[in-house]
């Protein structure tokens, strides 16, 4: 796949469209898959932290007290990110906050996101559920550490986003997993992606250098550098 960035939120819940805001950022850089670059830091939006949310994630109050603010922070992510196309696992989710807190500093995001959690529900259908902590254990995928923070999660994404691609691969004979052919297979059922991908691969062929997945499918996993 071409480099992409992998992002991940820890947030005071559910939706910024009801007030809840960012606590903490993750985005890694992920290049012929290896981890290249990686971002981390707590945010403070000056919001109070629920109990429930402090249970779920670990994060306190004190904690983003005396984290930067997350204007700062939104900025240096953003700049780290670059026009890179953006990955996450449950897209929609960290989107929503992703362009938020970028409209707070008045920044625009420009490229498109694809989601993990969408493409792992078409390509391995059998799983018992397709939470990013349920995938990982069923694939037997490295531990990254302590689920619900934001680096550990985006560590577990490119995981996923490695074996996802081996998968294809090795099952449907194709040189590579572009962001493009993963947006698309998202949008299919499962017993669509065969010919997804065969209109896809009609398409030009991209210039950017091929990855051939070289990961065995149980093992298939990031390096971190």
């Amino acid at each position: 796949m071409e480099t992409v960035a992998i992002i991940d939120f820890e947030t005071t819940g559910l939706s910024p469209n009801e007030g809840e805001r960012a606590t903490e950022i993750a985005a890694i850089v992920l290049q012929d898959g290896r981890v290249v670059r990686q971002y981390q830091s707590l945010m403070n939006a000056g919001i109070r932290i629920s109990s429930f949310i402090t249970s779920l994630t670990g994060i306190t109050n004190q904690m983003v007290q005396q984290a930067p603010p997350a204007a700062r922070v939104m900025g240096e992510v953003a700049d780290f990110v670059g026009d890179l196309p953006l990955v996450a696992h449950n897209a929609s989710f960290d989107r929503k906050f992703w362009d938020a807190e970028l409209a707070r500093i008045g920044r625009t995001r420009q490229q498109e996101f694809a989601c993990t959690m969408l493409t792992a529900r078409r390509v391995y259908p059998t799983s018992p559920n397709h939470k990013l902590g349920t995938l990982a254990a069923w694939m037997q995928l490295p531990d990254t550490g302590k689920s619900h923070r934001a680096m550990a999660d985006a560590e577990m994404t490119a995981h996923l986003l490695c074996h996802i691609e081996t998968t294809l691969v090795e099952r449907f004979k194709i040189p590579r997993l572009s962001h493009a052919l993963l947006r698309a297979l998202q949008q299919v059922k499962s017993s669509e992606i065969r010919s997804c991908i065969e209109q896809f691969l009609m398409l030009p062929a991209p210039h950017t250098p091929i990855s051939h997945g070289v990961i065995p499918e149980s093992k298939a996993s990031v390096t971190l550098s």
